[in-house]
């Protein structure tokens, strides 16, 4: 099991996330779900649901709870879809991209940590190698 792609690779995005989470949980009171959802409406506001589980390749469920628990703790907005009622279309409130500007650089900080354990080439073929990667587990 230590050998199969995917193990690795799920332990290192757990072992990542939960670093990162960790250092901002306690702070701003987030889970790594809810913390998604702000980094992906700080960069692309105005998405459903659907749209941020898709793009986060996360749970429905998952962004479902994360999405209620934001939107109650007024760090996100929501409001129906003018084409289509039952769609909400989600954004950041002033307090979630006051979040979103705090967290971000801790999160980015982190990986640039992480990082230094590459040269630059070996950067870059990392980042080539999980592209790659990414077309071929469309395909699965």
């Amino acid at each position: 099991m230590e050998d199969f792609l995917p193990y690795r690779l799920s332990i290192l995005s757990n072992r990542v996330s939960r670093a990162i989470a960790a250092r901002y949980a306690e702070t701003f009171d987030l889970s790594i779900p809810e913390w998604r959802v702000i980094a992906v409406l700080g960069r692309t506001p105005n998405l459903t649901a659907k749209e941020i589980a898709e793009a986060t390749e996360m749970d429905k469920v998952a962004v479902s709870r994360a999405v209620a628990r934001l939107v109650a703790a007024k760090r996100i907005h929501a409001r129906a879809d003018k084409d289509d009622a039952r769609r909400q279309i989600l954004a950041l409130t002033a307090q979630g991209e006051s979040v979103h500007a705090r967290i971000a650089p801790i999160a980015l900080a982190s990986e640039e940590k992480l990082l230094r354990a590459l040269s630059a080439k070996e950067r870059e073929q990392l980042d080539a190698l999980l592209n790659r990667l990414l077309v071929a587990a469309h395909g699965l």
